[in-house]
């Protein structure tokens, strides 16, 4: 019974677990989508930017036909079309947590056709617009890559790039985005197409720069006499590992320890402040680092 019983909390605390675990990702999903949503509604739409993707060929396509299907309606349509390939291809989960993604891009564009229209862009400064029709996508979209989830579209064909050959995501979306882009040539003015091509061309290389900011740790190279200290304080305040082998000083022939571990920012700059007070004589070697396979960082 006692066995029985333990195996039960733990079970239940296994379920507790994932449910918040699944939480935070939807949650994340539901932000990275939101400004993927502000980002195009409110700045890629009303200046005319096609910057590739679904929200680009719907702006393109809805313009062509005179604006009798909006904007919003398009994008819904052509993701519901390239979800189900996704689905099938990338599996169940990247399937649902793509399809609230895109529910969120699709319903929001068509809900702020109605409670917000735009007649306009907000300011007469083009290259402004651009930048918050660039950045805010971008960073909703890396937030998005970064938990395995997308807004639809042709990020998924990019997934499908990053999944099926070496290429990277910011080369993938720019693969996948280029042609569409100069298809705004032919339908708006020769401004509004190179400054189009502009915006794919920084957030192609953003997205990727952002999302390796979202992983960014330090990894510590700390050569030391008495690593005990250091160690003791890493294991039980930071909470984190470390491994710890022998060398010697070239120069003064001294024995010395080496330690090496991994940890966050706010917690790299405790433990640098920790080893100046107690290990002052310490060389340490502090680098960035974003890819980081293991327990306690990525499965």
């Amino acid at each position: 019974m006692p066995r029985t019983k333990e195996r039960k909390i733990a079970q239940d605390g296994m379920r507790s677990n994932n449910f918040m675990h699944t939480l935070k990702d939807y949650l994340l999903i539901t932000v990275g989508a939101l400004l993927v949503v502000f980002g195009v509604y409110f700045f890629k739409f009303p200046n005319h930017f096609s910057i590739g993707g679904v929200t680009g060929i719907a702006l393109i396509t809805s313009r062509l036909i005179g604006g009798s299907i909006s904007s919003g309606t398009l994008v819904l349509i052509i993701n519901l079309i390239l979800l189900i390939i996704g689905y099938l291809l990338l599996g169940k989960s990247f399937g649902l947590r793509t399809a609230y993604g895109s529910a969120v891009l699709s319903l929001s564009l068509s809900l702020l056709e109605v409670i917000a229209p735009m007649k306009g862009p907000f300011t007469t400064e083009p290259v402004l617009e651009l930048a918050f029709a660039v950045i805010l996508p971008a960073v909703g979209s890396a937030i998005l890559f970064n938990i395995g989830a997308s807004t639809g579209g042709t990020d998924i064909v990019a997934m499908l790039l990053k999944k099926y050959t070496s290429i990277d995501i910011g080369r993938s979306l720019l693969m996948t985005d280029f042609l569409l882009t100069l298809a705004t040539f032919l339908v708006f003015d020769i401004q509004t197409g190179f400054l189009s091509i502009l915006g794919l061309f920084i957030k192609s290389t953003l997205v990727d720069t952002v999302i390796e900011n979202l992983n960014l740790n330090k990894y510590f190279t700390i050569i030391c006499e008495d690593p005990k200290p250091i160690c003791d304080y890493i294991l039980t305040n930071v909470h984190r590992s470390a491994t710890v082998f022998d060398a010697r000083g070239a120069f003064s022939g001294k024995d010395k320890k080496i330690i090496l571990t991994v940890m966050s920012r706010s917690q790299a700059v405790n433990l640098r402040k920790f080893i100046k007070h107690t290990e002052p004589e310490a060389f340490i070697l502090i680098t960035n680092t974003s890819e980081i396979v293991g327990r306690g960082f990525r499965a």
